[in-house]
């Protein structure tokens, strides 16, 4: 198949709104693909390459050769292409890699140069999610859609159920929950409170449990004899990081398990520490002074627990997991009961808790109302210092924000970080024009602006920081709206912000 194909077909999804039409240009285009063929075509169609790293960035790929005239290269050509410029390293690597990139763009038209370039710096904006090309593998394959969402679940990659599902339906149950291969966590939605969330996860009003929400790392660990797996949420393998971890998981009484979890650092009083140490520890290389929490058991000696109610996954979870590797949890349907938790977790110095239906399958990938997750919401009024010009898809907009807190001792700004969460597309038109009127000064892509605009910042907590003037950083910071209501003179102060970081938040 040509990538011309490819591209036209992605052009065509972004040009659409409607997600049936999505779904049906990408199942058009996987009828056509060859069987070998059709699990690199799912993945360009999402708008990612094979290949985790290439070494290719935005800069390398703006100044591009001139362009073929007629399209001639094919997906499997790309791919091969991509894997020799991956496989590049070592002394002369940079040029060599500059070499094969312009011996690939050449072969390219302008439309494939172009996708190619947005693709590799994910600037991709066609619409064209994992659902959308899951449904689009259904009604091409012409599986039934809950078996090709189920072995996408069991599997962690779109493009392998994708060529599973053009054999038929018995290769779609080949994928089966084993350990040694990590699956796709099940995630929780939002509710503002623990009341909102108690009825969603039960609209009937029965109990449910109300779990601690840690502040840590997610973790799913497997358990297959002496031979331990940890996976992070993303799916990547950090056994080597946490040796804690895989020598508790060897202690417990089954030689077969698959659980789900948090690693979190606990300081000397058993409070959590502040989530920039656990990052911190769970990066390195020993991954040394982590704890391991478990709140779910998805396999156990073989039997598959996925499609089992949560009350009977954690019944059989306390058989196996001694008590104080345990998610501390409160099985109520008192919404006053459930809020005394809450408090005293939140006082415990954990984020917030889960709200989970006890009758609940373990839904991986999924987000929806089985898991109800609850935390405080915090938010600054902050003013705007500087602004970067953006890339990938917001290239030519005004995207990333400096933000600053009053320093009262001297009535200047103090930087707490930077951020481009929560902006919308019409946001980002507005703020481009904003600050283009507020600028002062460009130092490459940053341009300094005078500081009078302010915003509303959301943000999970406040770490500590070398890295600004204040000692201070905001975590997940991302933006809820701008203050034109309120002068700079009333933004907060940055003793507001270190009393978050005191208490933990």
């Amino acid at each position: 198949m040509l990538l011309a194909r490819v591209v036209d077909t992605s052009n065509a999804v972004a040009g659409t709104s409607s997600r049936k039409a999505k779904t049906a240009l990408i199942a058009d285009l996987l009828r056509e693909a060859g069987p070998a063929e059709v699990a690199l075509a799912t993945i360009y169609l999402g708008g990612s390459v094979r290949q985790r790293r290439t070494g290719l960035g935005w800069r390398s790929l703006q100044a591009a050769p001139p362009a073929a005239s007629t399209p001639t290269v094919t997906i499997p050509e790309l791919d091969a292409s991509l894997d020799r410029i991956a496989d590049l390293s070592g002394a002369g690597s940079k040029a060599a890699r500059a070499a094969a990139l312009d011996e690939l763009l050449g072969r390219l038209t302008a439309d494939e140069q172009q996708w190619l370039a947005r693709v590799l710096t994910g600037g991709v904006r066609q619409g064209a999610l994992d659902a959308v090309v899951l449904e689009a593998v259904a009604v091409a394959s012409g599986m039934p859609a809950e078996a090709v969402r189920r072995a996408a679940m069991l599997s962690g990659e779109t493009a392998t159920v994708a060529a599973a599902a053009f054999l038929g339906l018995e290769a779609l149950g080949e994928f089966h929950l084993e350990p040694g291969r990590a699956v796709q966590p099940m995630l929780a939605s939002s509710a503002p409170d623990v009341a909102a969330a108690l009825l969603r996860a039960d609209p009937s009003g029965g109990p449910v449990a109300v779990d601690q929400k840690l502040d840590g790392v997610r973790i799913q660990v497997h358990k297959d004899g002496e031979s331990i797996l940890v996976a992070t949420r993303t799916l990547d393998d950090v056994t080597s990081r946490m040796p804690e971890v895989v020598e508790l998981v060897r202690t417990f009484p089954s030689r077969r398990l698959v659980l789900d979890g948090e690693a979190i650092s606990l300081d000397e009083t058993g409070r959590p520490r502040a989530f920039q140490d656990t990052a911190s520890r769970a990066a390195s290389r020993d991954g040394s002074g982590l704890t391991a929490y478990f709140f779910d058991l998805l396999l156990a000696d073989g039997d598959d627990l996925l499609d089992r109610p949560l009350s009977e996954r954690v019944a059989r979870m306390s058989e196996l997991v001694p008590e104080a590797n345990l998610v501390p949890r409160l099985v109520t349907a008192d919404p006053a009961a459930a809020k005394a938790f809450l408090d005293d977790t939140l006082h415990s110095g954990h984020e917030g808790v889960v709200v989970k239906s006890l009758d609940s399958p373990y839904s991986a990938g999924r987000r929806g109302s089985a898991w109800v997750k609850v935390k405080p919401v915090h938010t600054l009024d902050l003013v705007v210092l500087a602004v970067e010009e953006g890339s990938g898809r917001r290239r030519g907009w005004l995207s990333n924000i400096h933000l600053g807190a009053l320093d009262p001792s001297t009535g200047g700004f103090v930087m707490l970080g930077k951020t481009f969460k929560g902006m919308t597309d019409e946001m980002l038109r507005w703020q481009t024009e904003r600050f283009n009127e507020l600028a002062t000064r460009r130092e490459g892509h940053v341009v300094h602006v005078r500081p009078e605009q302010v915003v509303e910042i959301a943000f999970d907590g406040v770490q500590r920081s070398t890295r600004y003037p204040g000692g201070v950083a905001l975590r997940f910071a991302r933006v809820l709206r701008y203050r034109d209501d309120k002068p700079v003179s009333e933004v907060d102060t940055i003793e507001r912000v270190r009393e978050f970081s005191q208490t933990n938040v």
